[in-house]
Parts: C-alpha cells; structure tokens; sequence
C-alpha cells in the first residue's frame, strides 16, 4: 500500500479522509495553529465528528497518539466541513470514539 494510498472500511456512519496522512491547520479563536491529522468523519445520532490527531515534530502524521474529536458546526458550499468546535462532553466523546474504533478496526490500531 502506498503512503497517500487510503485504506477503506465498510461501517456507512465513517468517512475516511480523501489522502492518508492529510494534515490541516485549525486556528483557534485566539488565532493559535494547531497541526491535525485528519483521521476521517464519524456520523453519531444525526451529528458529524471530526477525528483528527495532533501532529508535531515529534508526533508527525502517520504516527499515533491521542485522538481530538471536534464536532462539525458548519459546511461549506462544497458540503465539506467548514467549522469546528472541540467536543467537551466527555459522555458523547467516548461514544463517539467508540464508533470510530469499532468503524477503523479493520485501518487503524487501538491500544
């Protein structure tokens, strides 16, 4: 398999990202960058979740680590995610994060 080749599951509430490794900058309201990875799109009770993974020189993309869910506020005209707000309920966290392991069972290693 190559790098930027993705690799595909077969769970309809999970969209995987166009490019593996594909790592966008999100700016927060007081303009800080953060680096993510982007992990794929989760579908839970009628609500979209971003999965993405923070990347850094030390944890660069492709790598692991803790997962970042952010909910979807907004799309663009396009019907691609456009807004994002961290995800604080830690109830609707962990069953989203649920979701997306048991969706990427099959791509990604859970620990």
């Amino acid at each position: 398999m190559s790098k930027n080749e993705v690799r595909s599951g077969s769970n309809p509430n999970f969209a995987p990202p166009v490019e593996e490794g594909m790592v966008i900058t999100m700016e927060d309201e007081k303009g800080d960058e953060t680096q993510l990875e982007f992990l794929g799109l989760m579908l839970h009770e009628g609500r979209r979740y971003g999965m993405f993974f923070p990347v850094s020189e030390d944890e660069p993309a492709l790598s692991s680590g803790e997962v970042v869910i952010l909910e979807v506020l907004a799309l663009d005209d396009d019907g691609q995610p456009s807004e994002f707000e961290l995800v604080t309920d830690e109830a609707i966290a962990n069953e989203v994060y649920r979701d997306f392991c048991e969706a990427t069972k099959d791509i990604y290693r859970f620990e």
